[in-house]
């Protein structure tokens, strides 16, 4: 059976911050392919690095393949077909398994905000958010479910927050501050282009900011190459050291967003 060995990052797409299965922008040596396996077609990542032997991978995101640079398509595809019965087992695992339950909005109940701990209070009012240090506080009135008022409030602290950091990192990014927009899809992180300017996930509140400045970072280099080519990895590590380690914070984080 083959060994699980680290996660490389995920699906891109030109301009877009990808979140499909949890994923993340392809880096330079990596791409996305698909293989029959039985009456099956299976997307796959194939990641090519500085290793000897070829490896696969099966978690929440899909089957991911690394392999020596060298190594003929040929060679990897021939692996994965032998090993067929365990790649179809393991991702049939995956997709049964039980999605995290929904977070329950009680009085008391606590929240990742920028990476650290918020703690909800619901009270008696108008439908108006009261902030403290790491308090929440809802003022609801009488028949108001906390949901749209917890996303409201949280969409607003984000577009302050993704504002400040975009004016902080444009310079660094050799780009001038475009124009912003919240997005809530579900199956990326930020997009942008250069009409319209960026739109960042406003779920990304919940994580650290220094994962948030990662995004952004990500999504100003493509105002000056939209792709994910080397010179635009270049560009991103420059504004942007830790950005291998961020990415893989992201991806970690990703498996645990709340929902209501």
């Amino acid at each position: 059976m083959p060994a699980n060995k680290r996660l490389p990052p995920e699906t891109p797409a030109s301009g877009q911050l990808a979140l499909p299965l949890g994923g993340l922008p392809l880096a330079a040596d990596e791409e996305v392919r698909h293989i029959a396996l039985g009456d099956r077609i299976v997307p796959y990542l194939l990641r090519r690095a500085s290793r000897r032997t070829i490896g696969l991978a099966i978690d929440h995101r899909g089957l991911r393949v690394g392999a020596p640079r060298r190594t003929s398509l040929a060679e990897v595809e021939a692996l994965i077909v032998r090993h067929a019965a365990w790649v179809v087992d393991k991702l049939d695992e995956w997709r049964t398994r039980r999605r995290p339950e929904p977070l329950s909005l009680a009085d008391g109940v606590r929240l990742p905000y920028l990476g650290r701990d918020l703690t909800l209070h619901l009270a008696t009012g108008s439908n108006r958010a009261v902030w403290g240090e790491a308090t929440l506080t809802l003022c609801l009135r009488a028949g108001s479910a906390p949901g749209p008022q917890l996303e409201k409030a949280l969409r607003e602290r984000a577009r302050e927050l993704f504002a400040l950091r975009l004016h902080a990192l444009a310079s660094a990014v050799g780009v001038d501050v475009p124009a912003l927009a919240l997005s809530s899809a579900r199956t990326r992180w930020g997009s942008c282009s250069t009409r319209s300017g960026i739109r960042l996930n406003w779920r990304l509140i919940h994580f650290p900011e220094t994962v948030i400045d990662y995004v952004v970072v990500h999504e100003l280099a493509h105002l000056r190459h939209m792709n994910h080519g080397p010179r635009f990895w270049s560009l991103v590590e420059s504004a942007c050291p830790d950005y291998r380690a961020l990415r893989v914070e992201l991806q970690r984080l990703a498996a645990h967003i709340p929902h209501w």
